[in-house]
C-alpha cells in the first residue's frame, strides 16, 4: 500500500531527476516505522529504472531482485555490519553495470556498521565509481560517524500527524485498534502495526503481573508462559511498566497515565524497591541474548513481583538472577 506522508519526499526526488542532481551518497535518517526502507526501496527500482514505476514508496518494502542492485544488513549471527561485508559491496560497486544504468548500494542500517567498516566506506562515499548511487538507512544517526555524515546528502523522515496516520492504518486494517496502537508506537504508523499485534500480548501480560501481586497465580507458571515471548519485549514492556509505576509512587499519585499495574498491588510495594527492580531490568535489557537462562530469570523477578519486592537487592533464591544481584 502507498505511504501516503512521502508525497513531498517522491516530488523532491523526481524533481532531481528531471533536473539531474541527483546525489551519489544519501542518508535516510528518521525513527524507526516511518517508512525509511520503503523509500529506500523506491530509490533503487528509480534509479535502475525497474518497471512498473509507483508513484510512491509503498508498505512492506520488498527489496527487489536485480544484478546492479546490493542490500547489506547485520547477519543473523553477528551484531554489526562489519568490514568484510563493506569491502565486498565496494568491490562489487567498482565492476561494470550490468543492465547500463548503474549500481545501487543500500547499507541498512548503517548506524549498525563497525568502525573498521564505516571507515573503509569512507573513500567510496567521497568518489563513487561511476553511476554508483549509495544509500544508507539509519535508524539513530547520533551512532553515525561525523564523517559518514559530511559525505551523505541527508533527507530526514518524520512520523506523519496522528489524523494521518490513523487514516493510513485504517486503509491498512480497518476496525483495528490503531489509536492505542499508535500512541504505544510513539507516533510512528509502520510501527503500530507490530504495536497492534503485541496489544493483546501485552492485556494479558497485565493480567498475569496483577495476579502475581495479588497472589492469585504462579510465578513459575507465568514464567513458562513469557519465556515463549520474546525476551527483549517482555523485558521492555516489564522495564517500561515498572517505570511508570515507581515514577507514579513518588510522585503520590493514586494513578498515572499509562500504568497498567493495580493500586491494590503499587500499595504494598515500596519506592526504593521499584527503582531498585527496574535497575535490575534494565541491567538484564543490556545483556546479549543467550548470556542467560530466559525461563529462569523470570522465575526469579517473578518471584521477587509476588512478594512484593521486599527482597530486591539481596542475593535470590533463582540461579538466572545471580549474576546481576552479586554485582549490584
Amino acid at each position: 500500500m502507498d505511504i501516503s506522508w512521502h508525497k513531498e519526499f517522491a516530488k523532491a526526488w523526481r524533481d532531481r531527476i528531471t533536473h539531474k542532481r541527483l546525489p551519489h551518497a544519501v542518508l535516510l535518517a528518521g525513527p524507526v516505522g516511518v517508512g525509511k526502507r520503503s523509500a529506500a526501496v523506491w530509490i533503487a527500482r528509480q534509479r535502475l529504472h525497474m518497471l512498473p514505476e509507483s508513484a510512491l514508496p509503498s508498505h512492506p518494502p520488498a527489496p527487489p531482485e536485480h544484478p546492479d542492485l546490493r542490500w547489506i544488513s547485520v547477519p543473523e549471527d553477528k551484531r554489526a555490519i562489519g568490514i568484510e561485508q563493506v569491502r565486498e559491496l565496494v568491490a562489487g560497486l567498482n565492476l561494470t553495470s550490468y543492465a547500463g544504468a548503474g549500481k545501487v548500494a543500500v547499507i541498512d542500517p548503517a548506524n549498525a556498521m563497525t568502525n573498521n567498516a564505516a571507515n573503509s566506506l569512507l573513500k567510496t562515499l567521497e568518489e563513487p565509481p561511476g553511476d554508483a548511487l549509495l544509500i544508507l538507512i539509519a535508524d539513530r544517526v547520533g551512532r553515525l560517524p561525523a564523517t559518514i555524515f559530511s559525505r551523505c546528502q541527508r533527507i530526514e523522515f518524520a512520523p506523519p500527524g496522528q489524523a494521518d496516520a490513523l487514516a493510513w492504518l485504517n486503509r491498512l486494517r480497518p476496525g483495528g485498534a490503531w489509536a492505542e496502537a499508535l500512541r504505544v508506537a510513539g507516533g510512528a504508523p509502520i510501527l503500530a502495526i507490530a504495536a497492534l499485534e503485541s496489544l493483546e500480548t501485552s492485556a494479558t501480560m497485565t493480567r498475569d503481573l496483577n495476579a502475581l501481586g495479588r497472589g492469585r497465580s504462579s510465578p513459575v507458571e507465568v514464567a513458562a508462559r513469557w519465556a515463549k515471548l520474546d525476551p527483549a519485549f517482555v523485558l521492555n514492556w516489564l522495564g517500561q511498566q515498572v517505570q511508570l509505576a515507581a515514577i507514579a509512587v513518588s510522585a503520590g499519585r493514586d494513578s498515572a497515565n499509562g500504568v497498567a499495574i493495580d493500586q491494590s498491588v503499587l500499595q504494598r510495594m515500596d519506592r526504593r524497591n521499584l527503582f531498585c527492580y527496574l535497575d535490575i531490568i534494565n541491567r538484564l535489557r543490556g545483556q546479549p541474548g543467550g548470556s542467560y537462562n530466559v525461563q529462569l530469570t523470570l522465575e526469579g523477578l517473578l518471584i521477587d513481583w509476588a512478594d512484593g519486592l521486599r527482597d530486591c537487592g539481596l542475593e535470590p533464591s533463582s540461579d538466572g538472577m545471580n549474576f546481576l544481584r552479586a554485582s549490584g
